[in-house]
């Protein structure tokens, strides 16, 4: 007699996500940034049975920061996502390949978990008020917020960073702390919530490690083993910490001065 297996934990957690109010205004870059709220021990109550994931899309994303982790959570026992833009027109990456909406800002379901994707635009997406009012309403009601590689600064300007630990890109991670986080090396960083990954790969990650959290790990073990995710590159060259230092400081030096003036903005309009 065989007993029958274990449920599969429920996608609920302890404390709410609250974003920190956000509104323009002229402010020194250094002010304090307030850290979010919590009600208590209130978790949202979701359909065990569905799980639905929201996917933003935003010209200039990195296609990859999307498809990858979507790959694996399409998979995840009743995933229901959608794919969700300001209009229903196709979106652009940055390579070319455009990516078709299935929903818009003001038709899109609430999502039980909030992908944000990174890439160049990410740095517009931050400053488009339609996006960030987009953010902030679906974290209210999400169980995961997450973000892969510079969607963190998306997150960053929806408050949703406010006294957390946070990664993204490494050559960008720095600048994190203009919202008030704690920018951490880490390919994964879970504070509460909000769940960020580093750049572009790390989103494969990220994406099992929350299918095991979904569905439970011999859920997202099988995920792994259907799209035969085991990498094993070429080349050791996929880490800040291993490349050359003078390439990586220079590197850094670039983002601040293309993207600094940018999350500045963006950093001012979530202080209150």
């Amino acid at each position: 007699m065989t007993s029958d297996p274990a449920p599969a934990p429920r996608h609920v957690r302890t404390v709410p996500v609250h974003p920190v109010g956000a509104e323009q205004v002229a402010v020194p870059l250094d002010t304090d940034v307030p850290e979010p709220v919590a009600d208590g021990d209130v978790a949202p109550e979701h359909d065990p049975a569905e799980v639905r994931i929201a996917f933003l899309l935003f010209p200039d994303l990195t296609q990859l920061d999307l498809t990858g982790p979507a790959q694996v959570l399409a998979r995840v026992p009743g995933a229901a996502v959608e794919y969700v833009a300001a209009t229903l027109d196709p979106v652009p990456s940055d390579c070319g390949l455009a990516l078709v909406p299935t929903a818009t800002f003001t038709s899109a379901r609430a999502a039980d978990v909030l992908v944000v994707p990174g890439g160049a635009g990410a740095f517009e997406a931050m400053l488009e008020p339609a996006v960030i009012e987009f953010v902030r309403r679906t974290a209210e009601q999400a169980t995961w917020v997450t973000s892969v590689c510079t969607g963190a600064f998306v997150l960053g300007a929806a408050g949703l960073l406010a006294g957390k630990r946070a990664t993204t890109h490494w050559a960008s991670k720095p600048m994190l702390a203009a919202f008030g986080a704690d920018p951490v090396e880490q390919r994964i960083v879970d504070d509460g919530a909000v769940v960020t990954a580093a750049g572009v790969s790390a989103g494969i990650d990220m994406a099992l490690w929350l299918a095991g959290e979904l569905a439970g790990q011999p859920a997202a073990e099988r995920i792994q083993l259907q799209i035969e995710y085991d990498p094993q590159p070429p080349f050791d060259a996929g880490s800040a910490e291993r490349a050359d230092a003078r390439l990586v400081t220079e590197a850094r030096a670039a983002a601040e001065d293309t993207r600094g003036d940018r999350v500045a903005r963006a950093a001012a309009a979530v202080i209150r």
